[in-house]
């Protein structure tokens, strides 16, 4: 099932860059799109180039008086006093210069993306430089410092006034996002997460429900550490059909975050690729049966950027545009490429070698600890009523 898709994309979607040591690297998206080209599965016809958002448009979820930090941040203008009530200047969250545009770019391209798709220019649109979902009103967050998902979705409300389902899979709880919509019962939330115990930010248990019109449409399925494929494909394959029945939604924006995997350094999760392969079917399959299609994805965590997130968002993509994910051996020419760079050996292929599962004794204790949280789930909603 061949689809038309677009892939949203400028070089200059790497200069949200915050120095050369911090774990959040967009190069990731650069051999994302290498790797897809080598691979013969996309090419500029397929590309779209981001815009840059504007300021009406960042303060439809953003502080007036926020976006104004970050843009004098951004100039040098801004004193680390000035900073710190933002989330400006922090260990997570350095000030880089032009911050601002470069971070605006990051929304615009989201935004691209929607219009993309609710234009009838595309059934489905891939903004890998986006997925920011730790950003806050007033604040920045976790790497993030505009809210592209969260903006895109009031974008959404404001000027196509559709119903949204926001799918989160990164392996932190999708905070920001779920917050923006609180008490919108028009915005379904849905995050699987690592569980806050052990993990930034420490929110997403299963009793946060939403408030006020919007309760009982905020979904969370904390999962233990050191979950493996199985496990965590059970309860989110049951979970996500559920509440796509329940909400009904006109389209769907998924967060695909690649730092459940194995490798990540900054998690505790246990998965493969078979995951990062399930995840986009599951999205494409539901989109084309609820919401004729629609469906806006963008990228995430994803801390692993040699072995991991080129594979993990190159699926997106392949399902996205060819219905089914790439089996089989990664490009010569694109492993030549990177391995010069990469600090580590360079997987020869889609899948994961079967070695690279750790044997975790726990794991009998993990799956009912993450069937106790699906169960709860669904009986602190609305599916069950």
């Amino acid at each position: 099932m061949k689809c038309h898709a677009a892939f949203v994309y400028s070089d200059e979607l790497l200069t949200y860059h915050f120095h050369p040591d911090h774990p959040f690297n967009q190069k990731r998206v650069l051999m994302t799109k290498e790797l897809l080209e080598s691979s013969k599965k996309i090419d500029s016809s397929d590309i779209i180039k981001p815009r840059m958002a504007t300021d009406e448009e960042l303060e439809l979820f953003h502080d007036a008086s926020y976006v104004d930090a970050v843009k004098r941040a951004g100039k040098g203008l801004l004193s680390e006093t000035e900073g710190l009530p933002y989330g400006l200047g922090t260990e997570d969250v350095p000030i880089f210069k032009d911050m601002h545009e470069a971070s605006s770019l990051l929304v615009g391209g989201t935004l691209t993306a929607v219009d993309t798709v609710l234009n009838e220019n595309a059934q489905h649109a891939l903004h890998l430089g986006g997925g920011l979902h730790h950003g806050l009103k007033r604040k920045a967050s976790g790497f993030c410092i505009y809210n592209d998902g969260a903006i895109a979705i009031k974008y959404i409300r404001e000027k196509y006034n559709l119903k949204v389902l926001y799918v989160d899979t990164d392996a932190h709880h999708g905070d920001g996002v779920q917050w923006a919509f609180y008490d919108d019962p028009n915005v379904c939330t849905f995050s699987i997460h690592e569980t806050g115990r052990y993990l930034f930010p420490g929110t997403g248990n299963v009793n946060e429900r939403g408030i006020k019109a919007g309760h009982g449409y905020s979904f969370n399925l904390p999962i233990d550490a050191f979950t493996q494929d199985e496990s965590f494909l059970q309860v989110y394959e049951t979970a996500l059909r559920k509440i796509i029945e329940f909400f009904k939604p006109d389209i769907l924006v998924t967060q695909n975050g690649a730092d459940a995997h194995v490798f990540d350094p900054l998690t505790h999760l246990c998965t493969t690729m078979e995951v990062y392969q399930k995840i986009p079917q599951l999205a494409h399959e539901l989109a084309h049966e609820y919401t004729g299609g629609k469906w806006v994805a963008l990228g995430g965590g994803g801390y692993d950027i040699w072995r991991v997130v080129p594979r993990a968002w190159g699926q997106i993509w392949n399902v996205m545009k060819y219905g089914t994910p790439l089996q089989g051996e990664l490009p010569e020419d694109w492993l030549e490429k990177w391995q010069k760079e990469a600090t580590v050996g360079l997987p020869k292929l889609w899948e994961d070698l079967p070695e690279i599962t750790p044997d975790i004794p726990r794991k009998q204790e993990i799956t009912e600890k993450n069937e106790t949280a699906l169960l709860n789930l669904l009986k602190y909603t609305k599916i069950t009523k």
